[in-house]
């Protein structure tokens, strides 16, 4: 792969490898409008209203509740997101060093594979979104043939962009921040004036596991946002400020997060049905004036079209540690396709979108979880990686372990996965822990995953970490890393 200086606005054609530190000019105030554009998705008024009518929950534990999920999950991806800096490489290159360039494949696959369902869930809001200015402002409505359509326009756009690479994602993050957020007031204001207040607050307080839930169910957005984190981080030099990443990372997602959900759970009031429509979109239509609607749902498209380009710019490095034996840009076209697939069966074929969509993010956060308790605690004992170790997935490689495996890291993982499961409930699964005891009535099965799989990790024995590749040279000719 080309190892061409990656100038501002071109073609990234880096893949795995390692960014060298001339390379590495990066601000961490980029990441401030990374993670709001990762969030500028309708979906989170729908789960907002989620709160309201299917938890019971009243609007200032709403509050609570979208301070708390954006603040434990993009806590998470910026702690994660330290070791793009130290390694400067994506974050399931940096997974080779933990798992063994074999036993990567395992958590890797999984993550790969749920990618599928979230870049599927994505592309299906965004053509959502198409059909209801089409019906709002021409009166065409939606059939077989359009929803074909508008669904191959989203991915078509969403490949380009994200095969673009990191400097065109980032670009248009940052203009999406500035268009949503002007938006997002014209909404907030509106809904102060025409919203019934005493409704709204008159309403009892619901159950404090039902809370706890509710943060689980917001929190799964960010929480399979943990292991792409170090892909946006590894331009940053590696005397950026770890405590500038997490602010960066929390408070870009909260910003978008807390007011989205609140809207949510206010609009819920006056209109239930918000929480079970049978699509998350058109609602905005019912709900808002045309002059706001419109822009809005043209916004919240776009916001649709980065997220997705974001997760699948990062699918594309998780394709190649698979084996994928191409650029990256072309790894993601892999995960377009099979997003074009998988949205038209579920929007011509699966009856409830949101019954779907919940069910999905439950076992998401899961399947996310095991790998992030394993990276997490081996971040503890590492702070460099060796980068022409990364790369060999030969036997001569210094991650290769034992046989290619890191029993510690596969037990720990495998033991993590299965124990969250246990006490996960969805429509789909049902752990036969998921009742009767704390952890499954509260819905905590991912928080157990990550506990099981770090702690485990942490007290069994593990190989040996290998010195950097010319370590000692490189020191010589940098400044002592941030840790």
């Amino acid at each position: 792969m080309s190892t061409t200086s990656q100038s501002e606005g071109a073609l990234e054609t880096r893949g795995l490898e390692p960014v060298p530190d001339s390379e590495r000019t990066a601000r961490t105030r980029d990441l401030f409008p990374t993670w709001v554009a990762a969030n500028i998705s309708v979906l989170l008024l729908t789960m907002g209203a989620s709160l309201v009518v299917t938890y019971k929950l009243n609007f200032w534990q709403a509050i609570v509740v979208a301070t708390a999920a954006p603040l434990v999950s993009y806590g998470l991806v910026g702690l994660i997101s330290i070791a793009g800096k130290r390694g400067g490489a994506p974050g399931m290159a940096l997974s080779r060093a933990v798992f063994g360039q074999r036993g990567n494949l395992l958590p890797g696959a999984l993550i790969w594979v749920a990618r599928w369902g979230w870049e599927t869930i994505n592309a299906v809001t965004g053509a959502y979104a198409m059909l209801t200015v089409l019906d709002i402002v021409l009166g065409v409505k939606s059939n077989t043939f359009l929803i074909i359509v508008t669904l191959l326009l989203f991915v078509v756009t969403t490949f380009a962009i994200s095969g673009l690479g990191i400097n065109v994602v980032q670009k248009c993050n940052k203009y999406a921040t500035y268009l949503f957020g002007a938006f997002s007031v014209l909404v907030l204001v509106y809904l102060a004036m025409n919203t019934d207040w005493s409704a709204v607050f008159d309403r009892p307080a619901g159950k404090v596991s039902l809370m706890v839930a509710g943060t689980g169910l917001i929190a799964a957005g960010g929480v399979s946002w943990i292991p792409s984190a170090p892909d946006f981080t590894r331009y940053l030099p590696r005397t950026a400020s770890s405590k500038a990443m997490v602010a960066s990372s929390v408070g870009g997602a909260g910003i978008v997060v807390l007011p989205m959900v609140l809207m949510g759970a206010v609009m819920a009031v006056s209109t239930p049905d918000l929480a079970s429509a049978a699509d998350p979109v058109s609602f905005l239509g019912e709900i808002l004036p045309l002059w706001i609607a419109v822009p809005y749902l043209l916004i919240a498209l776009v916001g649709m079209v980065l997220i997705n380009s974001m997760s699948m710019y990062s699918a594309g490095f998780t394709a190649q540690t698979l084996g994928f034996k191409i650029p990256r840009h072309w790894a993601v076209s892999v995960n377009a396709v099979i997003s074009l697939a998988f949205g038209g069966v579920l929007m011509l074929v699966a009856k409830s979108f949101m019954g779907s969509f919940i069910a999905f993010l439950s076992l998401l956060a899961v399947a996310f979880s095991a790998w992030v308790g394993v990276f997490g605690a081996d971040m503890l004992r590492r702070t460099e990686y060796d980068a022409k170790a990364l790369l060999d997935t030969t036997p001569t490689s210094a991650y290769w372990y034992t046989g290619g495996f890191s029993p510690a890291a596969v037990a720990a993982w495998a033991v993590g996965l299965g124990s969250g499961l246990l006490f996960t409930t969805s429509d789909w699964f049902t752990g036969p822990l998921a009742s009767n005891n704390p952890v499954g009535e509260y819905g905590l099965g991912w928080v157990a995953t990550i506990v099981v799989s770090g702690l485990l990790y942490v007290v069994l024995p593990k190989p040996a970490v290998p010195a950097p590749a010319g370590a000692d040279e490189a020191a010589e000719e940098r400044a002592p890393l941030a840790v």
